[in-house]
């Protein structure tokens, strides 16, 4: 078992925001969160990485059997918990080629490499990704447009090689062309790191066009209400939350 959220309750303040989740998603599936706005989806995101921002009341955050709760982002990331940000920050300053080179060097698998290597190792990634070479002059996300951003955080998840990830609204911002390389991106990572598993947080279904979820959840009001296949997906389309809940 990778992913296992038991009766977790957090709060904003006074404000419940997640009211008692429960969620198992094992070693190599992928999993899908979808809800209306303000339904807790990014909240959810941002507890599983260690935000503290928010307030956790009760319950348990278990990846591979090590309680998360009391980690910082710092050592759930060293655990192998990633986090792609819906709203990737900006930092003017930073070259995007010394933060990525930064990443792979701390990675026990890459620290043995050349600067020429290291490079050339991103730069396959880009490829993939469909990103120019321009990419790795300019500062880490600064004037980015929203589809860069994104293709970033899917080039660090695949240098991290994290056990379990998150993306958190990957699809937005993206075009037709960008999510079909971001999403066979992902689906290469899920080949070459079978025992993985992902967490997608969307609103919309274009994206299981290319990454099909073992299961999807819909989230309501702080609470998983329901879960399936895509034939809930279906439902959805064609129905809406109000017919969920």
């Amino acid at each position: 078992m990778n992913l296992c959220v038991k009766n977790l309750h957090v709060t904003i303040g006074k404000e419940n925001i997640l009211n008692g989740i429960n969620l198992t998603i094992p070693s190599g599936e992928v999993h899908a969160i979808m809800g209306p706005n303000g339904s807790g989806k990014s909240t959810l995101a941002m507890v599983l990485a260690g935000s503290s921002n928010y307030n956790i009341k009760s319950g348990s955050i278990l990846l591979n059997n090590k309680e998360l709760i009391h980690m910082s982002p710092n050592e759930r990331a060293s655990e192998g918990l990633f986090l792609a940000f819906q709203n990737p920050i900006e930092i003017p300053g930073v070259n995007n080629a010394y933060f990525l080179r930064t990443i792979i060097k701390a990675h026990k698998k890459y620290n043995k490499m050349s600067i020429v290597d290291i490079t050339s190792l991103i730069e396959s990634y880009m490829l993939k990704l469909g990103i120019s070479s321009d990419f790795l002059k300019r500062d880490v996300n600064d004037c980015f447009s929203g589809g860069e951003k994104k293709r970033n955080e899917i080039i660090q998840m695949m240098i991290l090689e994290p056990k379990f990830s998150i993306l958190d609204e990957i699809d937005s911002g993206l075009d037709i062309d960008a999510l079909k390389f971001v999403s066979i991106s992902i689906g290469n990572f899920l080949k070459t790191n079978p025992s993985s598993s992902i967490l997608l947080v969307t609103h919309y279904s274009r994206l299981f066009k290319y990454i099909k979820p073992v299961k999807i959840h819909i989230l309501i009001g702080g609470k998983i209400v329901t879960s399936g296949d895509m034939n809930l997906v279906k439902q959805l389309e064609t129905k809406g939350y109000q017919h969920i809940s």
